[in-house]
Formats: C-alpha cells, sequence, structure tokens
C-alpha cells in the first residue's frame, strides 16, 4: 500500500507519545499534559446535558448555532469595533487552525512560525504543501521584528502569532505585537492570532494584534479556560472573506461543532473563570521559584508551561532521566529545531508540582 507523500512530512506527535508513556507508568509525576487539572464549570455541565435531554442532538449549523455564535460575535464586535469581522463556530482550535491553513495557503507558500513553537503549526503547514519559515527567538523567546521583515519574501502568506505561548509561557509584548500587527499589514500578509490562552496573562492584560490590524484572523476556544479539553469547541474570527470560506470547508470536513457543547459554550461564556486564573498564577509563582535559581529559566507570563533550558545541552537526554525518576515533561526539540529546553505543564496539582519540583532539583 502506497500512503499519500503528504503524510510523510512530519512524524506522530511528540507529545501524545508522551501520553501514551504516561498511560503505562504506575502513579507517575506528570507534568507534561497541556490541560486544566480542574473540570468543567457545573452549570456548563448542566446546560449541555439539558441540551442533550431536550432533544439538541442533531446536526448544528455548519457557522454554529445562534445560542453561541451571536452571543460571540456581539463581544468581538463591542472589543474590536471593526467593520468586517465575523465570528464562525469550529471544531476546537485545532479544527479553526486546519480550516485556516486550507483556505489561505497554496503549495509554496510560505509560512512564517516562531520557534519555540506549538507542534501542529508546522505540521499543519506542510499539510497543505505550504513552506515553514522559522524565526529563532532564543535565548528569551522574543520577536525581533527586524528578523521578520527579513524572513518576508513574495511567497509569504501567513504570519502565525501564539501569544501567551505553548510551550514557552511567555507573552510578546505590546510593542511586538503592534509592530507584528503593522508589518503583516504594510506586506499585506494575514497575520493568524492562535488566542487559546489569552484568559491566561498573569502579570499584564492581554492585547490581541487585531487591536492594531483589523485584517487579523483570530482562533480561540473554551478547551484551556473551561477545561473542555474534550468537548472540541472552538471559534474563529476575522475578515468574512475568510471566514465564509473557512465556513465552506468546514462544511466538507468536520462538518459542524456538538451542538449540545454550544448550546453550553453560551452559558459557558458567562462563568468568572478568575478563580482558576489566579490559582495557576500561583502554581507559576511555585514552579518559577522552586527552578529558578538551579535553571536557565525565563518567567512564563501567561499559559500554563514553563520552558528550562537542560543542565548538559541536550533536552532530550535530560528528559530520558527525568523519566528514569518517574518524573514526565516534554522535550524541547518536539516544539523546536533546537534540542536545548523541556516544557513542564503546572497545570496540576499542588502534590504533584511540588514533587516534581524535588525530582528536577535533585538532577540539576
Amino acid at each position: 500500500m502506497q500512503l499519500a507523500d503528504r503524510t510523510k512530512a512530519f512524524d506522530s506527535s511528540g507529545i501524545r507519545k508522551v501520553f501514551d508513556l504516561a498511560a503505562k507508568m504506575k502513579d507517575p509525576i506528570n507534568l507534561s499534559i497541556g490541560q486544566p487539572d480542574f473540570d468543567v464549570p457545573d452549570e456548563v455541565k448542566a446546560a449541555c446535558v439539558e441540551a442533550i435531554q431536550s432533544g439538541k442532538n442533531a446536526y448544528a449549523l455548519t457557522q454554529g448555532m445562534p445560542v453561541l455564535r451571536e452571543k460571540l460575535q456581539s463581544r468581538v464586535d463591542q472589543e474590536y469595533g471593526h467593520a468586517d469581522r465575523k465570528v464562525f463556530v469550529s471544531s476546537g482550535t485545532s479544527g479553526g487552525l486546519s480550516l485556516a491553513l486550507w483556505s489561505l495557503v497554496n503549495p509554496g507558500d510560505e509560512v512564517i512560525v516562531f520557534d519555540p513553537y506549538f507542534v501542529m503549526y508546522t505540521a499543519l503547514t506542510q499539510l497543505v504543501g505550504g513552506v515553514p519559515v522559522i524565526i529563532d527567538t532564543y535565548p528569551d523567546f522574543r520577536i525581533d521584528l527586524n528578523k521578520v521583515a527579513a524572513a518576508i519574501t513574495p511567497r509569504t502568506k501567513l504570519i502565525l502569532l501564539n501569544s501567551p505561548a505553548n510551550p514557552t509561557g511567555v507573552i510578546a509584548s505590546p510593542d511586538e505585537i503592534r509592530g507584528l500587527a503593522q508589518l503583516a499589514a504594510e506586506r499585506d500578509i494575514v497575520l493568524l492570532s492562535d488566542e487559546i490562552y489569552r484568559a491566561f496573562c498573569y502579570d499584564e492584560p492581554f492585547v490581541s494584534p487585531a487591536t492594531y490590524n483589523d485584517r487579523t484572523l483570530v482562533i480561540d476556544g473554551f478547551s484551556k479556560s473551561h477545561g473542555m479539553t474534550g468537548w472540541r469547541l472552538g471559534f474563529v474570527h476575522g475578515p468574512a472573506e475568510i471566514i465564509d470560506t473557512m465556513i465552506k470547508l468546514q462544511q466538507y470536513t468536520f462538518v459542524c461543532a456538538p451542538q449540545p457543547v454550544q448550546w453550553a459554550g453560551a452559558v459557558a461564556l458567562d462563568v468568572d473563570i478568575g478563580p482558576h486564573v489566579e490559582d495557576y498564577r500561583r502554581k507559576r509563582d511555585l514552579i518559577y521559584g522552586g527552578l529558578s535559581d538551579l535553571y536557565e529559566v525565563t518567567k512564563p507570563g501567561g499559559a500554563f508551561y514553563i520552558f528550562p533550558k537542560a543542565p548538559g545541552g541536550s533536552g532530550s537526554q535530560f528528559v530520558a532521566r527525568a523519566i528514569e525518576r518517574n518524573l514526565l515533561i516534554i522535550p524541547g526539540n518536539i516544539f523546536s529545531r533546537q534540542d536545548t529546553h523541556f516544557r513542564i505543564s503546572y497545570a496540576s496539582s499542588d502534590e504533584t508540582i511540588y514533587r516534581g519540583i524535588d525530582v528536577l532539583r535533585d538532577l540539576a
């Protein structure tokens, strides 16, 4: 059997391999999983159950059910006030990212990605025949606008921004965001802003590049903010021409986001997740305080990850040593062209974080 060439451009997700490993280990110290350790809010669960029991189980509208889509549109309009900014509901943020790349990138087009990056960015770019153009942000994970300008060619179609970022937890500064938004506008390049972690900003308010560039395409969702990772509910907003194309493609791929989940999502929009954000701010301080005297590490400003440099130079070798001590973390080369760091997710219990800190301090 001859498989399609596009499937050979990238390997299986290294993160999923660690998840599989965790399932086989006995009581691992698991700081690998990028999902909240809090449960879906009770009122959101109740809304989903009510939707199911009241018969809202058929296909949803491809663009999203009005109960959620219109509420999202109202909030987006209030935040940005753009004349041309349309919302649709996607099957998770991953579905939104896939549809965006299918809609925008032709074979041979270039997509600018900042290294380290979320694993899906380069894989999806290659899946649609695009060429990832990697911009190094080491050692402090800041965006150098001069590097971005120099990387742009006539083939550049898209710039991918993730702030707060996975795997580093770093938040782009307002100057970086404004400069990137203006550069994309001047060069007529789509800026795609992955804002799935926007709720988790600990030291400064969240800033979207859509504030400065009304052509910015924004991906967002409920997975991280409301613990709804398994519910597959995302949304996208941007210029109507792009959104309408993504809706058309969703008809032939994901079809729709699950209808009962959309009714629950409308309720989730009114749930106060502030206490969870404050708890994760405390966890951020706990993990950073426990490691910063022994590891070279940039203090994360958001999300729920920290990305220390591995002592000894090799991130993958260091992670192998950690696994021998029953500690599960992710090697940095899964997210990067470099093998110098490792990712910790502190979306876990305090007990697990303390156990992890003890092992990491001993390994250092």
